[in-house]
């Protein structure tokens, strides 16, 4: 039986949600995913209740960790069954309380939700990028569960990972310093499971930004990972981008990232 794990920033869970026709809510009503990641809710805890109440109401159980600037951040778990543990942060005393990071166990596997800012290079913004990921990487490389990690990492690993990455070469996402972090966890034993079952291939892409034709010309950034280590990662069959059939059918910026697990 398989175990699927779908991560997604919704850019506003109250938008997301507040979508009719082709929404959030229509959405999860249609998924077969066991455990979903968000990103970016930009709610408290409270308000993340009511956006998903349907949902709750229909059996998924909720995981929140609010932002701790208003508007900003804010990440969830949903799942089937009710998690054996939570907890927000991963022991950082100037990260933990803003937002970025939840996790929870099922079981053996312990599966986390991240959301990385995006940062601007040369800036206090790049270097407080940089710190986080410093610590992420410190906690993710603690770990000895079956662990999956997933979310927004505002970080393209590769060329393959970003449409246009000559005019971005020295952008926040794809400066040498974000790609070279990705390369340590890899070599530390985790594994990119969508890479590793689309080989060789550009994407497949899931943020494409509202400006102009990029959706439509599918000129988007693989920036959602989901990155595991020990047993699970060699049971990763099947990874899809949940792309929208159309730009006026997005309900987000991002689109799910959905890996089936044997």
């Amino acid at each position: 039986m398989a175990f699927i794990i779908s991560s997604i920033n919704v850019n506003g869970i109250r938008a997301a949600t507040g979508k009719t026709g082709k929404g959030m809510l229509e959405w999860l009503a249609g998924t077969e995913a066991d455990v979903i990641c968000l990103q970016e809710t930009r709610a408290t805890d409270e308000q993340t209740r009511t956006a998903l109440a349907p949902a709750l109401a229909s059996g998924w159980h909720l995981s929140p960790a609010e932002p701790g600037a208003k508007g900003r951040a804010g990440v969830a778990i949903l799942s089937r069954r009710a998690p054996r543990a939570v907890r927000i942060g991963f022991g950082s005393a100037e990260f933990d309380g803003m937002g970025r990071y939840i996790e929870a166990e099922f079981d053996d596997l312990t599966v986390a939700s991240v959301y990385v800012h995006t940062g601007e290079a040369d800036t206090p913004m790049q270097d407080e990028k940089y710190r986080f990921l410093s610590e992420l990487g410190a906690h993710m490389k603690a770990q000895t569960r079956d662990f999956v990690i997933t979310g927004d990492w505002n970080v393209a690993h590769t060329e393959l990972d970003i449409k246009n990455w000559k005019g971005n070469v020295k952008n926040a996402g794809f400066l040498p310093g974000e790609r070279a972090w990705i390369d340590e966890l890899i070599a530390a034993g985790y594994v990119d499971v969508v890479r590793m079952l689309h080989p060789g291939v550009p994407g497949p892409y899931s943020w494409w930004s509202y400006r102009g034709r990029a959706f439509d010309n599918d000129a988007g950034w693989r920036i959602d990972y989901q990155l595991a280590r020990g047993e699970i990662a060699g049971r990763a069959k099947q990874a899809v981008v949940e792309r929208a059939d159309d730009y006026h059918l997005r309900w987000s910026d991002h689109a799910p990232v959905t890996v089936q697990y044997r």
